[in-house]
């Protein structure tokens, strides 16, 4: 019996740069997905065949063999490798195709949707009651992506893919808190591709360690968290402790965190100012340009044209450097919108909302 399941891109609303610091994201899954179909084989053999934007690839993995990594990020080969450590007997062979709808490369977390959809549909075919649990499969997933490779990424992308919908996530050190959110957001959103590719892990870590490093720089003050400064302003005077490099991305992440608490009171009254939204994201795309660093003068080209175009609100989509941007806008101007952009040469899409990983008809 063939099986076919698919899992979602999404996009980042507020807490970008932030679920590796344990702080929250505020994220909705898109309708841009990434599938895959298995079968299963006579023998010991799991043969891939992947198939996406600007990528063909085709995996042989005898099961009988040590399965070692050809490159960093060989998340198929990880995926198995994770499952078997943790006591998920993978005993037959499978055929597998993989194909995929979202932009690769760009901030969309193509690289987290294959290794959820790869484990979801290997879980279905070994017919494991994992395969209902999507904290389970977004757990598999990190380990397979970044744990196994040292990667410096959070876990945002892999739980807003498992779960899907609207959701508020919480990353505390012991456990992340998954809230998912029914508030409706009016009104829409759009992606825009600036056709720069970018180093993920790079940008990651420039974002992520300088900031680490600060909060361990002044512990001996008490201070643990980016949360701690939100919570008590006292402890804002002990940021002239830091280097100016260090201040700036900490304020960034002060602010963004801020803005991010915003928008969930927002969200949980039910009642959406879309304009106000629009402003906030606009805030917490201005700190992420200015903090930490993460813009290129064709987001801000896609950006600016949008906003002369009608939209409220916009910001980078992703870890930045390239990628994926989006805007928000009132559904009368999208259109409007996505042409003005596109012709510009870039590539849009206006975007749905959509469901977490699933077993497709």
């Amino acid at each position: 019996m063939k099986v076919s399941v698919s899992t979602p891109s999404r996009i980042c609303l507020f807490g970008e740069h932030q679920d590796y610091l344990n702080l929250e994201v505020i994220a909705s899954a898109i309708n841009l997905r990434f599938r895959a179909q298995g079968v299963k084989r006579e023998d010991r053999i799991i043969h891939v065949r992947l198939k996406g934007e600007h990528i063909e690839r085709e995996e042989i993995i005898d099961l009988d063999k040590p399965i070692t990594y050809d490159h960093n990020r060989d998340y198929i080969k990880s995926a198995i490798n994770v499952l078997r450590r943790k006591g998920y007997g993978i005993t037959s062979g499978y055929d597998i195709h993989m194909d995929s709808d979202i932009p690769i490369g760009k901030g969309m977390c193509s690289s987290t949707t294959m290794t959820v959809v790869f484990i979801k549909v290997l879980l279905e075919l070994m017919n494991h009651p994992d395969k209902h649990d999507p904290e389970k499969i977004a757990l598999l997933a990190f380990d397979a992506e970044v744990a196994e490779f040292n990667e410096p990424g959070g876990l945002m992308d892999h739980y807003a893919s498992a779960y899907g919908g609207l959701l508020h996530l919480t990353f505390n050190k012991e456990k992340t808190c998954v809230n998912p959110l029914q508030t409706e957001i009016p009104g829409c959103f759009i992606l825009f591709d600036s056709l720069e590719d970018k180093q993920t892990t790079k940008v990651l870590a420039s974002a992520k360690f300088p900031v680490l490093e600060a909060i361990h720089e002044l512990g001996e003050y008490g201070i643990s968290s980016i949360r701690d400064f939100v919570e008590n302003e006292d402890y804002l005077m002990y940021l002239e402790k830091l280097s100016l490099a260090r201040q700036v991305k900490v304020k960034a992440n002060i602010d963004n965190y801020k803005t991010l608490k915003e928008a969930e009171k927002m969200f949980a009254s039910g009642n959406i100012d879309s304009e106000r939204l629009g402003e906030l994201l606009k805030r917490h795309h201005g700190n992420l340009r200015d903090g930490l660093g993460i813009s290129t003068s064709k987001i801000e080209e896609i950006l600016n044209t949008a906003y002369e175009n009608g939209a409220l609100g916009g910001k980078i989509n992703g870890s930045g450097g390239g990628g994926c941007c989006y805007v928000y806008a009132h559904e009368a101007d999208s259109q409007k919108i996505l042409d003005a952009v596109c012709d510009k040469g870039y590539w849009g899409v206006i975007l749905k909302q959509d469901s977490g990983v699933r077993v497709d008809k």
